[in-house]
């Protein structure tokens, strides 16, 4: 399974991020730009001490990630109205997140099929989840209908 996070910017919700994927064998995808360096402490401090355990691949646009990952693509967004428990999950997923910031943005929203945007309920009137909680709840939904399957050949770990 794979996670992209579309210009992410805060860095320890991508350290948390690196160290989920490294937990759960998901390959981690960063498209630019990034609002932190990969070298900062608070990464640092929240998941590179679990890098070596994660794939992590930084891709210049997403239309460059797009190319590199050709499994099913689902786009998670606050604006989406198929819960995304509603999804039968195959190991060779691809699951499309927004930054902290500004979420998916429209275009990058309407460029997944309708059937594959998805939230993650919540009570009315809140805006959204913390990225990495969020990341964390569907990586752990997906990965649980997959048997919690170890990574293949090639894969973190």
């Amino acid at each position: 399974m794979d996670v992209v996070l579309l210009q992410p910017s805060i860095a320890p919700n991508t350290g948390a991020i690196i160290r989920l994927c490294a937990n759960t064998g998901c390959r981690l995808h960063l498209v630019e730009p990034l609002g932190f360096s990969m070298d900062d402490r608070l990464l640092r401090r929240g998941g590179l001490d679990y890098h070596e355990y994660a794939s992590v691949t930084i891709h210049e646009t997403l239309d460059d990630a797009r190319s590199a990952l050709v499994g099913d693509w689902y786009a998670f967004s606050a604006k989406a109205s198929k819960r995304y428990t509603d999804i039968e999950y195959v190991s060779s997923d691809v699951l499309l997140f927004g930054n902290e910031r500004t979420g998916l943005p429209q275009p990058e929203l309407e460029s997944v099929v309708p059937d594959h945007r998805l939230t993650i309920p919540m009570q009315p009137n809140n805006r959204s989840l913390n990225l990495a909680n969020a990341v964390s709840v569907v990586v752990y939904e997906a990965w649980r209908q997959v048997g919690f399957a170890s990574p293949g050949p090639g894969t973190a770990r």
